[in-house]
């Protein structure tokens, strides 16, 4: 399976280490990477890990300012596309067709070649447009999976709470795990 994993600008960027994490694991995963300059910051704020270290888990990273590189064509076969997390500002670019970045083109791409997209929006509390924008890309059967955790998991860390979201990522990307525990 070949995935393109972009991170954009959304505090959470926990969600999208943890995946590149898992997938780093998978022998049958091959995984390319889009980091946002927003999230290189974020990164550095809200983890204590250096980007390159994050960078180094994909077999390509592409600059989120190479509109040139493999991910902008549609000639360039993926199984999937996730943003995670996904800025309300990527979101919402996505949902008019803006592509004025890689994550943004790459998203209108996958979209417009029927391949999976899924979104992992995480803002809160959600403006009317916001809501509108996610109707809107659900109607093109992009999957918008808010990192929203469950708790019936009885999660004991903040890893629990991250894995939960992973999982349910994993599940919707129809990869097999036990990343999380399912409801009895």
């Amino acid at each position: 399976m070949k995935i393109l994993l972009a991170i954009s600008g959304a505090s959470g960027v926990i969600y999208g280490k943890r995946l590149l994490e898992y997938f780093s694991k998978q022998e049958d995963i091959e995984v390319d990477l889009i980091i946002s300059n927003a999230a290189r910051e974020l990164i550095d704020d809200e983890l204590d890990v250096v980007v390159d270290e994050i960078s180094k888990l994909a077999e390509n990273e592409f600059q989120p300012d190479d509109l040139e590189s493999p991910p902008s064509s549609g000639s360039v076969k993926y199984d999937a596309m996730a943003i995670v997390p996904c800025s309300m500002s990527s979101l919402s670019k996505i949902s008019v067709g803006i592509s004025d970045n890689l994550i943004t083109r790459s998203a209108v791409v996958f979209m417009k070649e029927g391949r999976k997209l899924l979104l992992v929006p995480r803002e809160t509390p959600l403006t009317t447009t916001w809501l509108e924008n996610m109707k809107k890309l659900s109607e093109e059967d992009v999957v918008i999976l808010p990192s929203m955790p469950g708790f019936y998991t009885n999660p004991e860390s903040i890893d629990d709470i991250v894995d939960f979201i992973v999982g349910k990522i994993l599940d919707n990307l129809g990869i097999e795990n036990s990343i999380y525990e399912r409801w009895k």
